[in-house]
Protein backbone atom coordinates (compact mmCIF):
# COMPACT_ATOMS: atom_id res chain seq x y z
CA UNK A 1 0.00 0.00 0.00
CA UNK A 2 0.69 3.60 -1.10
CA UNK A 3 1.24 6.08 1.66
CA UNK A 4 -0.22 9.75 1.13
CA UNK A 5 3.04 11.64 3.40
CA UNK A 6 5.31 10.09 0.90
CA UNK A 7 6.76 11.72 -2.11
CA UNK A 8 5.38 9.88 -4.85
CA UNK A 9 8.70 8.97 -5.96
CA UNK A 10 9.52 7.04 -2.74
CA UNK A 11 5.66 5.66 -3.07
CA UNK A 12 6.65 3.89 -6.19
CA UNK A 13 9.95 2.41 -4.97
CA UNK A 14 8.23 1.41 -1.41
CA UNK A 15 5.97 -0.20 -3.93
CA UNK A 16 8.50 -2.08 -6.27
CA UNK A 17 10.17 -2.87 -2.83
CA UNK A 18 7.51 -4.66 -1.40
CA UNK A 19 6.64 -6.61 -4.59
CA UNK A 20 10.41 -7.91 -4.60
CA UNK A 21 9.86 -8.52 -0.67
CA UNK A 22 7.82 -10.83 -2.12
CA UNK A 23 9.56 -12.43 -3.87
CA UNK A 24 12.14 -13.42 -1.20
CA UNK A 25 9.79 -14.59 1.36
CA UNK A 26 8.31 -16.84 -1.07
CA UNK A 27 11.89 -18.35 -2.02
CA UNK A 28 12.79 -18.26 1.88
CA UNK A 29 10.11 -21.20 2.36
CA UNK A 30 12.67 -23.61 0.65
CA UNK A 31 15.56 -21.97 -0.12
CA UNK A 32 17.08 -25.51 -0.86
CA UNK A 33 15.50 -25.45 -4.26
CA UNK A 34 16.59 -22.49 -5.37
CA UNK A 35 19.20 -22.27 -8.53
CA UNK A 36 22.25 -20.72 -7.10
CA UNK A 37 25.84 -19.29 -8.92
CA UNK A 38 29.01 -17.55 -8.39
CA UNK A 39 29.84 -14.70 -9.74
CA UNK A 40 33.36 -15.39 -8.67
CA UNK A 41 34.53 -16.91 -5.42
CA UNK A 42 32.10 -16.06 -2.30
CA UNK A 43 29.57 -13.36 -4.54
CA UNK A 44 26.45 -15.87 -5.30
CA UNK A 45 23.51 -15.09 -7.38
CA UNK A 46 20.44 -16.38 -7.21
CA UNK A 47 16.73 -16.69 -9.15
CA UNK A 48 15.58 -14.84 -6.27
CA UNK A 49 17.97 -11.44 -7.07
CA UNK A 50 17.21 -12.22 -11.03
CA UNK A 51 13.18 -12.52 -10.54
CA UNK A 52 13.42 -9.55 -7.48
CA UNK A 53 15.05 -7.53 -9.78
CA UNK A 54 13.06 -7.27 -12.75
CA UNK A 55 10.05 -7.20 -10.41
CA UNK A 56 11.79 -3.91 -8.99
CA UNK A 57 12.63 -2.42 -12.81
CA UNK A 58 9.53 -3.36 -13.97
CA UNK A 59 7.54 -1.20 -11.34
CA UNK A 60 9.73 1.63 -11.75
CA UNK A 61 9.99 2.10 -15.41
CA UNK A 62 6.03 1.21 -15.84
CA UNK A 63 5.45 4.61 -13.36
CA UNK A 64 8.45 6.58 -14.73
CA UNK A 65 9.81 5.32 -18.66
CA UNK A 66 12.14 8.31 -19.20
CA UNK A 67 14.16 7.07 -16.30
CA UNK A 68 17.39 5.54 -16.13
CA UNK A 69 18.47 2.18 -14.11
CA UNK A 70 21.72 0.98 -12.69
CA UNK A 71 20.90 -2.29 -11.00
CA UNK A 72 23.41 -5.19 -9.42
CA UNK A 73 22.59 -7.84 -11.73
CA UNK A 74 21.39 -6.44 -14.87
CA UNK A 75 23.69 -2.87 -14.97
CA UNK A 76 22.56 -0.60 -17.13
CA UNK A 77 20.78 -2.52 -19.72
CA UNK A 78 17.13 -0.85 -18.70
CA UNK A 79 15.61 2.28 -18.44
CA UNK A 80 17.03 5.64 -20.37
CA UNK A 81 20.33 6.19 -21.71
CA UNK A 82 21.87 9.04 -19.89
CA UNK A 83 18.84 10.02 -18.08
CA UNK A 84 19.10 12.38 -15.42
CA UNK A 85 16.92 10.60 -12.77
CA UNK A 86 18.78 6.94 -11.53
CA UNK A 87 17.05 4.25 -9.81
CA UNK A 88 20.01 2.18 -8.05
CA UNK A 89 18.91 -1.26 -7.31
CA UNK A 90 19.92 -3.91 -5.45
CA UNK A 91 17.30 -6.69 -5.43
CA UNK A 92 19.01 -8.71 -2.69
CA UNK A 93 21.71 -7.48 -0.42
CA UNK A 94 22.44 -10.35 1.82
CA UNK A 95 22.45 -13.14 -1.04
CA UNK A 96 24.65 -15.29 1.28
CA UNK A 97 22.93 -14.68 4.29
CA UNK A 98 19.54 -15.31 2.49
CA UNK A 99 20.78 -18.65 0.69
CA UNK A 100 21.55 -20.22 4.41
CA UNK A 101 18.92 -19.14 6.24
CA UNK A 102 20.39 -16.46 7.99
CA UNK A 103 17.61 -13.49 8.42
CA UNK A 104 20.02 -10.58 7.47
CA UNK A 105 18.78 -9.00 4.12
CA UNK A 106 16.91 -6.87 2.26
CA UNK A 107 15.66 -5.00 -0.96
CA UNK A 108 17.56 -1.52 -1.62
CA UNK A 109 16.02 1.10 -4.31
CA UNK A 110 17.52 4.87 -4.42
CA UNK A 111 16.69 7.24 -6.78
CA UNK A 112 19.77 9.73 -7.99
CA UNK A 113 19.01 13.30 -9.46
CA UNK A 114 22.36 14.03 -11.45
CA UNK A 115 24.29 11.47 -9.34
CA UNK A 116 22.88 13.07 -5.79
CA UNK A 117 20.39 10.47 -4.22
CA UNK A 118 17.39 12.58 -3.09
CA UNK A 119 15.29 9.18 -2.53
CA UNK A 120 15.64 6.28 -0.51
CA UNK A 121 14.37 2.84 0.24
CA UNK A 122 15.47 -0.10 2.15
CA UNK A 123 13.14 -2.73 2.87
CA UNK A 124 13.93 -5.74 5.21
CA UNK A 125 11.04 -8.37 3.99
CA UNK A 126 12.05 -10.66 7.40
CA UNK A 127 10.64 -7.90 9.30
CA UNK A 128 8.62 -6.08 7.18
CA UNK A 129 10.66 -3.27 7.88
CA UNK A 130 10.54 -0.49 5.55
CA UNK A 131 12.94 2.40 6.00
CA UNK A 132 12.17 5.57 3.70
CA UNK A 133 14.03 8.89 3.39
CA UNK A 134 13.55 11.72 1.28
CA UNK A 135 16.03 14.69 0.65
CA UNK A 136 15.35 16.99 2.66
CA UNK A 137 12.51 15.39 4.42
CA UNK A 138 13.75 12.64 7.15
CA UNK A 139 14.02 9.43 7.18
CA UNK A 140 11.51 6.55 9.06
CA UNK A 141 11.14 3.26 9.47
CA UNK A 142 7.67 2.41 8.88
CA UNK A 143 5.96 5.53 10.25
CA UNK A 144 8.61 6.42 13.35
CA UNK A 145 11.16 9.12 12.53
CA UNK A 146 14.44 8.13 12.57
CA UNK A 147 17.29 9.84 14.28
CA UNK A 148 20.66 8.74 14.85
CA UNK A 149 22.07 7.11 18.71
CA UNK A 150 22.96 10.08 20.71
CA UNK A 151 26.08 8.37 22.28
CA UNK A 152 29.59 10.40 21.78
CA UNK A 153 32.14 7.99 23.06
CA UNK A 154 33.48 5.88 20.76
CA UNK A 155 33.91 2.93 23.63
CA UNK A 156 30.38 2.87 24.81
CA UNK A 157 29.60 2.50 20.70
CA UNK A 158 28.63 -0.41 18.32
CA UNK A 159 30.36 -0.30 15.18
CA UNK A 160 29.28 -2.72 11.81
CA UNK A 161 31.12 -3.70 8.90
CA UNK A 162 31.94 -6.17 6.28
CA UNK A 163 34.41 -8.67 6.02
CA UNK A 164 36.45 -9.13 3.00
CA UNK A 165 35.37 -12.03 0.83
CA UNK A 166 36.25 -11.52 -2.72
CA UNK A 167 39.60 -12.59 -4.84
CA UNK A 168 42.43 -10.11 -4.43
CA UNK A 169 40.41 -8.75 -1.06
CA UNK A 170 43.72 -7.14 1.05
CA UNK A 171 42.81 -9.32 4.37
CA UNK A 172 45.84 -7.81 6.60
CA UNK A 173 44.76 -4.18 5.77
CA UNK A 174 41.29 -4.62 7.13
CA UNK A 175 42.67 -6.86 10.11
CA UNK A 176 44.68 -3.71 10.50
CA UNK A 177 41.71 -1.82 10.46
CA UNK A 178 39.63 -4.34 12.61
CA UNK A 179 42.84 -3.95 15.26
CA UNK A 180 42.66 0.18 15.51
CA UNK A 181 39.02 -0.28 16.17
CA UNK A 182 37.87 -3.22 17.70
CA UNK A 183 39.58 -2.30 21.34
CA UNK A 184 38.32 1.36 21.28
CA UNK A 185 34.57 0.20 20.99
CA UNK A 186 31.68 -1.85 22.50
CA UNK A 187 31.65 -4.07 20.04
CA UNK A 188 32.25 -4.83 15.79
CA UNK A 189 30.02 -6.43 13.96
CA UNK A 190 29.56 -7.99 10.54
CA UNK A 191 25.44 -8.37 9.88
CA UNK A 192 26.69 -8.92 5.86
CA UNK A 193 24.20 -6.50 4.68
CA UNK A 194 25.72 -3.01 3.99
CA UNK A 195 22.03 -1.73 3.02
CA UNK A 196 20.80 -2.56 6.31
CA UNK A 197 23.98 -1.60 7.97
CA UNK A 198 23.75 2.10 6.90
CA UNK A 199 19.58 1.34 8.08
CA UNK A 200 20.61 0.39 11.38
CA UNK A 201 22.78 3.59 12.12
CA UNK A 202 19.88 5.28 10.84
CA UNK A 203 17.84 4.00 13.63
CA UNK A 204 20.61 4.69 15.94
CA UNK A 205 20.84 0.40 16.33
CA UNK A 206 24.56 1.18 15.78
CA UNK A 207 26.74 4.54 16.44
CA UNK A 208 28.70 3.85 12.84
CA UNK A 209 29.45 1.98 9.41
CA UNK A 210 32.34 1.14 7.59
CA UNK A 211 33.12 -0.92 4.90
CA UNK A 212 35.53 -0.96 1.25
CA UNK A 213 35.21 -3.08 -1.75
CA UNK A 214 31.21 -1.11 -2.08
CA UNK A 215 29.37 -0.88 -5.39
CA UNK A 216 27.02 2.31 -5.27
CA UNK A 217 23.81 0.10 -4.84
CA UNK A 218 25.15 -1.15 -1.61
CA UNK A 219 25.57 2.05 0.38
CA UNK A 220 23.06 4.55 -1.93
CA UNK A 221 19.90 4.33 -0.20
CA UNK A 222 21.19 3.34 2.78
CA UNK A 223 23.66 6.81 3.25
CA UNK A 224 20.42 9.48 2.39
CA UNK A 225 18.83 7.27 5.60
CA UNK A 226 21.90 8.22 7.95
CA UNK A 227 22.19 11.42 6.43
CA UNK A 228 18.43 12.39 6.99
CA UNK A 229 18.14 10.98 10.34
CA UNK A 230 21.07 13.39 11.55
CA UNK A 231 23.90 11.58 11.19
CA UNK A 232 27.31 11.82 8.46
CA UNK A 233 28.45 9.65 5.76
CA UNK A 234 31.91 9.65 3.09
CA UNK A 235 34.43 7.84 2.77
CA UNK A 236 37.09 6.55 5.03
CA UNK A 237 39.28 10.01 4.52
CA UNK A 238 35.81 11.85 5.24
CA UNK A 239 35.08 13.05 1.82
CA UNK A 240 31.82 13.38 0.84
CA UNK A 241 31.71 12.08 -3.01
CA UNK A 242 31.81 8.04 -1.61
CA UNK A 243 29.08 6.69 -3.62
CA UNK A 244 31.73 5.56 -7.12
CA UNK A 245 35.08 5.34 -4.68
CA UNK A 246 34.41 1.62 -3.07
CA UNK A 247 34.60 2.80 0.73
CA UNK A 248 31.76 4.17 2.74
CA UNK A 249 32.06 5.34 6.57
CA UNK A 250 29.11 6.50 8.11
CA UNK A 251 28.44 7.10 11.50
CA UNK A 252 26.64 9.97 14.29
CA UNK A 253 28.77 12.98 13.75
CA UNK A 254 31.16 12.46 16.93
CA UNK A 255 31.62 9.02 15.98
CA UNK A 256 32.18 9.71 12.52
CA UNK A 257 34.94 12.13 13.45
CA UNK A 258 36.62 9.69 15.95
CA UNK A 259 36.45 7.07 12.84
CA UNK A 260 37.86 9.59 10.37
CA UNK A 261 40.73 9.38 12.46
CA UNK A 262 41.43 6.09 12.73
CA UNK A 263 40.16 4.70 9.30
CA UNK A 264 41.53 7.99 7.13
CA UNK A 265 45.50 6.13 6.95
CA UNK A 266 43.64 3.03 5.17
CA UNK A 267 41.56 5.06 2.31
CA UNK A 268 42.49 5.20 -0.91
CA UNK A 269 42.34 8.81 -1.14
CA UNK A 270 44.60 9.05 1.99
CA UNK A 271 47.87 11.08 1.85
CA UNK A 272 51.12 9.80 1.39
CA UNK A 273 52.91 10.02 4.82
CA UNK A 274 49.50 8.17 6.10
CA UNK A 275 50.44 5.28 3.69
CA UNK A 276 53.51 5.11 4.64
CA UNK A 277 52.62 4.74 8.19
CA UNK A 278 50.03 1.89 6.87
CA UNK A 279 52.50 -0.16 4.98
CA UNK A 280 55.19 -0.11 8.05
CA UNK A 281 52.43 -0.86 10.21
CA UNK A 282 51.28 -4.06 7.78
CA UNK A 283 55.17 -5.17 7.62
CA UNK A 284 56.29 -4.02 10.91
CA UNK A 285 59.60 -3.00 9.87
CA UNK A 286 60.06 0.41 11.89
CA UNK A 287 58.29 -1.28 14.94
CA UNK A 288 59.73 -4.62 14.92
CA UNK A 289 62.36 -4.96 17.82
CA UNK A 290 65.66 -6.54 17.19
CA UNK A 291 65.70 -10.54 18.13
CA UNK A 292 69.10 -11.78 19.60
CA UNK A 293 70.23 -12.96 16.28
CA UNK A 294 69.96 -9.55 15.01
CA UNK A 295 72.01 -7.49 17.73
CA UNK A 296 75.79 -7.78 16.90
CA UNK A 297 78.01 -9.62 19.52
CA UNK A 298 79.37 -7.20 22.42
CA UNK A 299 83.04 -6.31 22.54
CA UNK A 300 84.74 -8.29 25.06
CA UNK A 301 85.97 -6.27 28.31
CA UNK A 302 89.47 -5.01 28.04
CA UNK A 303 91.38 -6.63 31.10
CA UNK A 304 91.38 -5.26 34.03
CA UNK A 305 87.46 -3.61 33.48
CA UNK A 306 85.88 -4.11 36.43
CA UNK A 307 82.58 -3.83 34.39
CA UNK A 308 81.06 -6.74 33.05
CA UNK A 309 80.03 -6.80 29.44
CA UNK A 310 76.35 -7.34 29.93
Amino acid sequence: MSSPNLHPMLNVAARAARAAGAIINRAALDVEALRISQKQVNDYVTEVDQASEAAIIETLLTAYPDHGILAEESGSTHGKPDAENVWIIDPLDGTTNFIHGFPVYCVSIALAVRGKVEQAVVFDPTRNDLFTATKGRGAYVNDRRLRVSKRIRLQDSLISTGFPFRPGDNMQTYLAMMADVMPRTAGLRRPGAAALDLAYVAAGFTEGFFETGLSPWDVAAGSLLVQEAGGLVGNLSGESDFLHQGECLAGTPKIYAQLVGLLGKYSKFATAGDKAVVRQKLTGKRAAAPTPQDKPPEPAAAQGDETPPF
